[in-house]
């Protein structure tokens, strides 16, 4: 599997379709820290946030760049359980390494108030980034041609699902509840005081139950259409 996972990356990387993503983060990263320097867990809260849906995209166009025929005979050669896992691992390492490089970013411009709990906020930055991945990834898989059948299609469920993480995110009722808690941790972290364990505790429940539920809709939608 772990060659499969180099090939998908490898193609990714190689076929040029990584450069929207990146381009796309470094605006992204250029809005929020051109203002100045800021505490290190505000800084990374919102750079996680903000970064949720060009990772979403990532993924989905990670696993839209395989040929459907391609697909079908990696399924064939390693299983279909192995060969969904696979592209979800190779979009997790994609993510993992732009995490990396949001995070070194700021420092290249001094984005990052050392003044103001220096070493809590980066293992804060850590933890945001690490909450965002996992419910991006799951996002842009659910969008991916293999589970929509079709680009237009795809595009909807990545632009309608990335909308509603922001809106029902900050709303105050249950719906928060609905989506993972990426506007939620950004929302924790907007104070350079260490939020209580027990609220940190309850962002990374949150967002295991969330990720649970959406990858076993995942492997379900993909076991339906294959």
């Amino acid at each position: 599997m772990s060659a499969l996972v180099r090939m998908r990356v490898a193609g990714f990387v190689r076929g040029g379709r990584a450069l929207p993503p990146l381009i796309a983060v470094l605006v992204v990263l250029g809005i929020i820290y051109g203002g100045g320097a800021s505490p290190a867990s505000v800084a990374y809260g919102y750079s996680a946030a903000a970064l949720f849906p060009v990772l979403a995209w990532l993924t989905k166009l990670l696993l839209d760049t395989e040929p459907d025929v391609q697909r079908r005979l990696a399924r064939l050669a390693v299983g279909p359980a192995r060969e969904a896992t696979a592209g979800l691992l190779a979009a997790v390492v994609l993510s993992l390494a732009v995490c990396a490089a949001a995070m070194a970013a700021p420092w290249l411009f001094g984005g990052i108030d050392t003044s103001q709990a220096l070493g809590s906020g980066v293992l804060l930055g850590v933890l945001a980034h690490l909450l965002a991945v996992p419910p991006a990834v799951a996002v842009g898989a659910l969008a991916s041609r293999a589970v929509t059948g079709s680009v237009r299609l795809g595009v909807t469920v990545l632009v309608v699902s990335a909308m509603l993480v922001v809106v029902l995110g900050l709303s105050g009722s249950f719906a928060p509840w609905l989506v993972p808690p990426v506007m939620a941790t950004a929302r924790a972290l907007n104070d350079p005081a260490v939020p209580p364990a027990g609220e940190l505790t309850l962002l990374v429940a949150w967002a295991a139950l969330w990720c649970a539920v959406a990858y076993a809709g995942y492997g379900w939608l993909r076991r339906a259409r294959s």
